[in-house]
């Protein structure tokens, strides 16, 4: 077993995180009452489009994203297939949701090296203050890519 894997073991599971009202809806939507009102009878080509499998239906079968084993490269492709136009490129914008680090969980803030959430960034939006003690930046998008790679569960985003 990797170090990573062994860290993460501990955290809590995100399929607990599926069961929340608040879901992470894809970027490319004008108003979260099109997705009640017109994904309903949708047959969720968006899912089946993601290269990196984030997008999954909810309960009420609309598109939430999941950040558990990827991030979002903003390829436009579920906007593209999208014929109900609920998720259109019109509408294209960073994920709305906010991110945060918990610090009394990141292993860097708690003086051991890691550079889990860094590496992956695609934006260059988690800074260190020193060798330790990450940051994440204004200019992050909301991607969720440092999600899936931090071992100790940190960084989340709420919807």
């Amino acid at each position: 077993m990797k170090r990573r894997d062994f860290f993460s073991s501990f955290s809590l599971s995100s399929s607990e995180d599926k069961n929340k009202e608040n879901l992470i809806r894809p970027p490319y939507f004008k108003d979260e009452n099109d997705f009640s009102k017109q994904c309903i009878s949708c047959d969720a080509r968006c899912v089946s489009s993601c290269d990196e499998n984030i997008i999954f239906l909810s309960k009420n079968k609309t598109p939430y994203l999941d950040f558990s084993n990827g991030g979002c490269t903003y390829c436009d492709e579920c906007a593209n297939i999208c014929h109900k136009n609920v998720l259109n490129l019109e509408f294209k914008k960073h994920i709305s949701s906010s991110i945060t680090l918990d610090i009394t969980k990141c292993l860097s803030w708690n003086d051991v090296m890691c550079f889990s959430c860094k590496d992956p960034c695609l934006d260059d939006a988690i800074s260190f203050l020193t060798m330790f003690k990450p940051e994440i930046l204004d200019n992050c998008t909301l991607c969720g890519f440092c999600i899936s790679r931090c071992p100790s569960n940190a960084i989340s985003i709420n919807a």
